[in-house]
């Protein structure tokens, strides 16, 4: 980790408390154009927000490991990865408008109020300029929040709840990765072919806002072609346990499982379903099957076989052949010795994107970054052609459906690519009613 010491020369603190516990950002007064944290020497900080403790620590281990090689890659070193690939030709490896990018760290913990303080201790204390990061769409949520009254751009990590651009979208946030209603979208035609349409699902569900959306998400989706939801059971964050909740699965008359879980929380609940003999199961006359809407190849390393024919979604994955996804992948295994999860792939791409963004606008100014990443149409990150539309700003790009590989080659091999489903099909309309309620607001430059 880097740190360097904030100069305050030329800073007016204010006392007080600005929104839920964060000190007035420090104004510059020289120009009229001051925003919160202006670099004025030949270094700019990042403030890089992951889960290093919690049920996604090896999410967070990847994301910190990506964002290390990005750094690199902006101060021209290394291979230059996805600099190579990008469409824009903005970034020239001297860092971010000539300044070298440093960065600074923190631990979420996977939890929403340890998200915000490392956050705010990053934004106050180290004068990062932009945070990122996360694996939980809480965190995402509320560090996004923390970053709009702080007056930074916030470029979220892995964050899949619809609420991260729909009700709780903000102006200065920004997501890459897809989200719930995505995975439905490219999911429901894949098991309608595999399952049928005659099917009785039963969910288990993270309690906290990405499982609720995903669960409103994938049970619309296999409802309108015909399934049936027999019960959605809300499971703990903190359960590292399942066998209570798979029990009244076996009295059910459910012949699908959906688990709508993450990290090491689908790790365990996955294994203790087939530990209960799910797999084995006949119901209905139809073999039982098990669906993990939001899959990752780390989150498939920890259950091993289990995840043998199962199908999932992902936002990302090593064995993409366009030519973005060969750079990074090539930059990655030769830094680190394996390929990247999807984790990984998401918050390099949003640290370059951050980047590109201020080298195209010529300035750190976060309303600067803003108009440069709304609508902005790109190509070369590894998903094809892709939107950051202004709406929302939600990326809109292709999606691809996996399957747990029946015989994989080495502990990295775990996915197939069974589908890689068009953009157009999980667009949706900015006003979708799973979307509805929340006001992106306007720029915050903390000046």
């Amino acid at each position: 980790m880097i740190k360097r010491p904030i100069s305050r020369r030329g800073l007016i603190k204010t006392a007080g408390v600005v929104g839920v516990g964060l000190a007035a950002p420090h104004v510059f007064i020289r120009n009229a154009n001051a925003f919160n944290n202006e670099p004025t020497g030949g270094t700019v900080t990042l403030g890089f927000n992951v889960p290093q403790t919690g049920p996604y620590a090896d999410e967070g281990a990847d994301e910190l490991r990506a964002y290390e090689l990005a750094v690199e890659h902006l101060n021209g070193e290394g291979d230059g990865g996805m600099l190579n690939t990008f469409s824009s030709k903005a970034l020239k490896g001297n860092g971010i408008l000539g300044k070298k990018v440093e960065f600074v760290t923190g631990d979420t913990q996977t939890k929403s109020d340890a998200a915000r303080a490392s956050a705010k201790s990053m934004i106050e204390k180290d004068g990062a300029i932009m945070i990122t990061g996360g694996s939980s769409s809480g965190v995402a949520v509320a560090v996004q929040s923390l970053c709009q009254e702080a007056g930074v751009i916030f470029m979220a990590g892995l964050t899949h709840s619809n609420d991260t651009t729909g009700k709780d979208k903000k102006a200065n946030g920004f997501r890459h990765f897809f989200n719930g209603y995505m995975s439905a979208a490219a999911l429901a035609p894949v098991l309608k072919n595999a399952y049928g349409t005659d099917r009785k699902a039963y969910h288990l569900t993270a309690d906290y806002t990405w499982g609720w959306t995903q669960q409103e998400s994938i049970a619309s989706a296999t409802e309108a072609m015909g399934w049936e939801t027999v019960n959605n059971v809300l499971t703990p964050l903190a359960a590292t346990d399942f066998s209570a909740y798979i029990t009244p699965i076996l009295q059910s008359d459910a012949d699908v499982l959906v688990l709508n879980h993450y990290g090491g929380n689908m790790v365990n609940s996955l294994t203790n379903a087939v530990q209960f003999g799910l797999r084995d199961r006949q119901v209905n006359g139809k073999n039982f099957e098990i669906i993990v809407p939001l899959y990752s190849r780390l989150m498939a390393k920890g259950a091993g076989e289990n995840v043998k024919g199962i199908f999932g979604s992902t936002n990302w994955h090593w064995s993409l052949e366009d030519e973005g996804s060969i750079a990074f992948v090539q930059s990655f295994g030769k830094k680190y010795g394996f390929p990247p999860s999807q984790a990984a792939h998401t918050c390099y791409v949003q640290t370059l994107l951050y980047a590109d963004a201020v080298e195209r606008g010529g300035s750190f100014n976060p309303c600067s970054v803003v108009e440069a990443l709304e609508g902005y149409e790109f190509d070369g990150l590894g998903n094809g052609p892709t939107l950051y539309r202004a709406d929302d700003h939600q990326c809109f790009k292709d999606v691809l459906v996996v399957k747990g590989k029946e015989n994989p080659t080495s502990e990295f091999d775990l996915l197939e690519i069974v589908e890689v489903t068009p953009a157009a099909q999980v667009t949706y309309p900015p006003d979708h009613p799973m979307f509805a309620g929340g006001d992106l607001g306007t720029c915050n430059s903390g000046a």
